[in-house]
């Protein structure tokens, strides 16, 4: 959520750059509302201070007319008049103050000035590039062609269980999706430095963890209620993990924090329709492991640049290929001021697929979840909130079986994972 001090100083700041997110539509995301609502509540506040002042003035009088034997009826019938019209306009501001806070919720985060200004997607910049993709020399197969195969991802039994866009995994695939877990909850926890430290969060929120994230009010369609109780599963173990401390003041001493999760993932993928509908790329539920951290704000970018990284460390002792990308503005999460997205080569989509995301919120999500910290100097502020994925499970399990297949069908299992998988060095048939 922006601050609204923020709005009412600079906003002309603000605005412009709020319209990079939508360079071909500026004006989409319009403080202008911001702004009335601010100086209607200010106008309102200021009234009813003076009628508050009016009051204490008046029942200074009420002693002294008494003792001076004066008739206070009057007086006092003013005083109760006031006292109901202060009443009156101190619940108008807190409808505003609702108000406000509605039209805050539904204004994305302001991408960092540096961030490269466009549309879409189609002028991200590319970073890095690591690894090279493999040459086949024979007719390699699709992960949902080769899991099925194998006997360690079975589709159709999953798709009879739950629906569409559902996957189970089976045998030595079960086995591989919890090696890949565990595996980069160890690189994050032992073996990265500083280490993250482990949560095992729950997998279903209230409200307000999802309005603290930034999930709230503008992407319901794509959560799933339990409306029963109002409950949601989780899009991402961001939304927990981040809602730990939430209405919380941090001491100072106890910052950074980094903090590491799996859990499944839950998605309705409401505006996704048609895309990537085989295999394991988008799922209505998935595994993940997500990095979060709550930072102070000097140094949150710095921050950015070692989570992601600690997100490419992943990928780097898997040997598989990937590339960097710096979204634009166009492309940014709602929340996000600054986001890299890092892409894993898949042989079967002849491309770079996105599988992790790493974000700085700067004092976004933290404004939203009241996430805050006391400064050496005693002043209370808020924290700096940034997340990354660390990795995708299923996308990173779609990744090796691909990249690692050979001619005979079988899957050679990479070395950094045969520690968890028994010593074994390869899946045949």
């Amino acid at each position: 959520m922006l601050d609204i001090k923020r709005i009412r100083t600079n906003p002309e700041e603000v605005q412009e750059l709020l319209d990079r997110r939508t360079p071909n539509s500026k004006g989409t995301y319009s403080i202008a509302p911001v702004l009335e609502t601010d100086s209607r509540r200010r106008e309102l506040v200021t009234r009813a201070e003076a009628l508050k002042a009016k009051q204490n003035a008046d029942s200074k009088k009420i002693p002294q007319m008494k003792k001076a034997g004066e008739d206070t009826t009057a007086l006092m019938e003013e005083m109760k008049a006031l006292s109901e019209e202060t009443k009156e306009l101190y619940d108008q501001v807190d409808k505003l103050d609702e108000e406000m806070r509605t039209l805050l919720l539904n204004i994305p985060n302001t991408p960092n000035p540096e961030v490269i200004i466009g549309p879409d997607d189609s002028v991200n910049r590319e970073i890095r590039r690591v690894g090279t993709p493999r040459e086949f020399d024979f007719e390699f197969k699709p992960h949902w062609d080769l899991g099925p195969e194998l006997g360690i991802l079975d589709f159709e039994r999953a798709v009879k269980i739950s629906g569409a866009r559902f996957s189970m995994f089976r045998g030595k695939g079960a086995q591989l999706e919890r090696a890949l877990i565990t595996y980069m909850l160890d690189l994050h926890t032992k073996v990265q430095d500083p280490p993250y430290l482990e949560y095992s969060p729950p997998f279903m929120v209230n409200r307000a963890s999802m309005t603290g994230t930034g999930q709230l009010p503008k992407f319901e369609e794509d959560a799933y209620n339990v409306k029963n109780n109002d409950f949601f599963l989780i899009p991402t173990a961001e939304v927990p993990v981040t809602n730990i401390f939430r209405d919380e003041i941090l001491d100072e001493k106890d910052l950074p924090l980094y903090m590491t999760a799996y859990t499944p993932c839950f998605r309705c993928e409401a505006g996704s329709a048609g895309r990537d509908t085989r295999g394991l790329i988008r799922n209505h539920q998935f595994d993940k492991v997500e990095m979060v951290k709550l930072v102070r704000p000097e140094g949150s970018y710095d921050e950015l640049e070692s989570l992601t990284r600690d997100a490419e460390a992943v990928l780097s002792g898997l040997g598989l290929p990937y590339r960097v990308i710096e979204l634009s503005t166009g492309d940014l999460g709602f929340s996000s001021a600054k986001t890299y997205d890092i892409e894993v080569w898949m042989p079967s989509y002849g491309r770079y697929v996105e599988i992790s995301s790493c974000s700085n919120f700067e004092d976004y999500q933290a404004r939203r979840a009241n996430l805050r910290f006391r400064d050496s100097d005693g002043k209370v502020k808020y924290v700096h909130t940034l997340n990354g994925s660390g990795l995708a499970v299923g996308r990173t399990f779609a990744a090796v079986i691909e990249t690692y297949q050979n001619a005979d069908g079988s899957v050679t299992i990479p070395e950094a994972l045969r520690g968890y998988m028994g010593g074994l060095e390869k899946i045949e048939q």
